[in-house]
């Protein structure tokens, strides 16, 4: 018997996510016995040991549901950001957030802005809703091109997303950029800026999305998968007004943070050492791959997060030979076909990956 089954209308246009080889896989298939992971911007020093230590004491209780409403960790929250406890929202990851927000407010139909290329999981939530995706290219050096994206806003428009680093190009949009853009989005649109790698960045003119928060239009995401290292965790959040949220609410799941996210991440915000130890490392690898790219003679924006873009000429050739020295980076990126992503590791993984940069397109 053959099935026929009757899925929602628009399920079959939607790609579904391909990951990456495992480390497992990997050794399997070039016969190694070490992989240097480089390419899912995890953070390399590993998760806080406050964090750990939280997880360690809440396995005593995990027979137990999780807070549904995330208290602890959502005051946590707004006592470092400043914030009311009711404008923080806490996720399955910031992605969660995503899908949530296009849920809240998309229709068929229905558009949203974005840079492109960006973080793919905009289109996602779109593509879910049966909404339609105004893709607006980055200006030139991958900055930001605020007026074309205001010239892209219809009525039909619902949300504009903006991810600042912007994930792959580790490029930034500027606090003047992002104000002026607010000013010129109708009242119906809601701007969502994804500040996962903001932490990283130190130009001084980046937004800060914090800034913006007096508008009611704004939404600002975070996540505890990239500076605080609990990827494995799956956490993230958001920081807007509390009545968008109170929408929100209604259609999210009752328990969608475990038990086990909550304590870890409450634990990581108080973890200061961690924090300038993460981000220390990171400003010393930025330095690291900009000099290898120069002396090589590749292409390379200046990155802003925790890992860099680089023009190698053909990306999937250049991933596929790194692979084969033992060191994973990503490629495979809409409209970035000749680059590849290299996230930042410790200090000897980035030997090790500029060892085989060299090696696959020393020139």
């Amino acid at each position: 018997m053959t099935a026929i089954y009757r899925v929602r209308a628009g399920i079959e246009h939607i790609e579904p996510y391909v990951p990456g080889l495992t480390d497992d896989e990997l050794k399997a298939r070039y016969g190694l016995s070490e992989v240097v992971k480089l390419n899912a911007n995890e953070n390399a020093l590993g998760p806080s040991p406050l964090a750990l230590a939280a997880i360690q004491q809440e396995l005593q209780v995990l027979h137990h549901y999780p807070d549904g409403a995330s208290f602890l960790l959502r005051d946590e929250i707004a006592r470092f950001h400043g914030v009311r406890p009711e404008q923080v929202l806490v996720g399955n990851g910031s992605d969660e957030l995503i899908k949530l927000l296009a849920e809240t407010f998309l229709e068929p139909e229905d558009e949203v802005v974005m840079p492109f290329p960006s973080f793919s999981q905009y289109a996602f939530g779109a593509s879910v809703m049966r909404a339609k995706t105004r893709l607006v290219p980055l200006g030139p050096g991958f900055t930001y091109d605020v007026e074309a994206l205001a010239a892209a806003v219809t009525e039909r428009t619902k949300l504009v997303f903006c991810c600042s680093p912007n994930n792959p190009t580790g490029t930034v949009m500027t606090q003047a950029e992002a104000e002026w853009l607010l000013a010129q989005l109708p009242e119906h649109v809601v701007l969502v800026i994804d500040a996962a790698y903001n932490d990283y960045s130190r130009n001084p003119k980046r937004v800060m999305g914090e800034r913006l928060l007096h508008d009611p239009r704004v939404v600002i995401l975070h996540t505890f998968s990239k500076l605080y290292g609990l990827a494995g965790l799956r956490v993230g959040y958001g920081l807007a007004h509390a009545e968008l949220w109170s929408f929100v609410n209604r259609v999210r799941e009752p328990f969608n943070v475990n038990r086990l996210a909550q304590r870890a991440a409450a634990a990581a915000l108080q973890d200061e050492a961690h924090r300038q130890a993460s981000q220390e490392l990171a400003l010393r690898s930025k330095r690291f791959y900009l000099e290898v790219c120069q002396a090589l003679g590749l292409e390379a924006p200046e990155p802003e997060g925790n890992f860099i873009l680089v023009r190698t000429g053909d990306g999937r050739a250049t991933a596929q030979a790194m692979m084969a020295r033992g060191v994973m980076v990503r490629t495979n990126f809409a409209g970035l076909d000749e680059y590849v992503r290299i996230t930042f590791g410790t200090d000897r993984e980035n030997e090790l990956c500029a060892e085989a940069l060299r090696a696959v397109v020393g020139r």
